[in-house]
């Protein structure tokens, strides 16, 4: 597959480059991108969740009336889960909710994902670029000439650059990644991936099958 390359200002430089079909053309496999997104958004969860169980209310043990006669349930003291107030039955404890995945199965789903974006014509590759000092309002302008400044876009470039970091911070519906920080997770959530022109020959080998 080849696709045009573009500068920031949207203009075609009249050049194309050719995508690794091994990365951006294969059988996409959705249970890979499944898992791969599952484990990513249980990363993402912090599992401090904690709730108090019987034993850990502060009130009174002693017991709220005889245990017979009153023609009503038999009741213990008023730290029971069916008083308000009570402990909680079964309530969440602290847990790590990380998992672990092979890393042959992590590159299969980003190159399934990446592969459902070039079928889609939701891949956009541009020169490389860069800012000479952090400012939204330049990112706006390039995402403007490149028709993308109404969709939720994942740029990738070659290598980490804070100023181009910085100017897509304070906006919405844009991320800014590094090769190194691609995931399955951002590229199945961004309606259009913008690549640099350098960063691809980075993800072929990355996400080459080893």
């Amino acid at each position: 597959m080849e696709l045009k390359v573009y500068n920031i200002n949207g203009s075609e430089t009249g050049r194309t480059i050719t995508l690794d079909d091994s990365i951006f053309a294969i059988e996409p496999n959705d249970h890979a991108i499944y898992l791969d997104c599952k484990q990513y958004l249980a990363d993402q969860r912090q599992g401090t969740h904690k709730s108090k169980e019987r034993s850990e209310i502060a009130h009174s043990t002693r017991k709220l009336k005889r245990q017979k006669g009153t023609g009503g349930a038999r009741s213990g003291d008023i730290k029971s889960p069916v008083f308000v107030g009570g402990g909680r039955i079964f309530g969440p404890k602290p847990r790590d909710y990380r998992f672990k995945l092979n890393i042959k199965l992590k590159r299969l789903a980003r190159r399934s994902a990446l592969s459902y974006k070039a079928a889609d014509n939701a891949m956009t590759v541009v020169e490389n670029f860069t800012f000479e000092a952090p400012k939204t309002k330049k990112m706006i302008e390039v995402l403007n000439k490149l028709n993308v400044n109404d969709k939720k876009s994942l740029f990738v470039i070659e290598n980490q650059n804070n100023f181009v970091s910085l100017s897509a911070r304070n906006l919405k519906n844009v991320k800014v990644v590094n090769v190194s920080q691609l995931n399955t997770y951002d590229i199945v959530n961004a309606t259009n991936i913008v690549v640099s022109e350098g960063s691809i020959s980075e993800i072929v080998r990355v996400l080459a099958t080893k």
